[in-house]
């Protein structure tokens, strides 16, 4: 039996860097069992790769919808991939 997995490319603006945004992405997500990265791109923006079951993928995104504590999120954009397996979750 093989469990569906999702690959989805998010991008979060707002006051999402230097307030422990992306550490806080990469617990949860870990928590979740979510593969992915978080990095921080030159706008000001996150950059989120999340793979891995549906729920748990969904679940990550309602947490980036408010982040961490100190965080002031904007606007979530989300775009489905394809893409192969991924372990882990890392922070760039």
């Amino acid at each position: 039996m093989t469990t569906e997995h999702i690959a989805v490319l998010f991008r979060v603006s707002g006051r999402v860097q230097g307030v422990g945004y992306r550490a806080g992405c990469r617990r949860e997500a870990q928590q979740l069992g979510v593969a992915g990265y978080a990095i921080n791109r030159d706008d000001g923006s996150v950059e989120v790769l999340a793979q891995g079951d549906p729920a748990a993928v969904e679940a990550l995104e309602r947490w980036l919808l408010h982040g961490a504590t100190h965080a002031q999120v904007a606007k979530v954009e989300r775009e489905p991939l394809v893409l192969g397996q991924r372990a882990g979750f890392g922070v760039g």
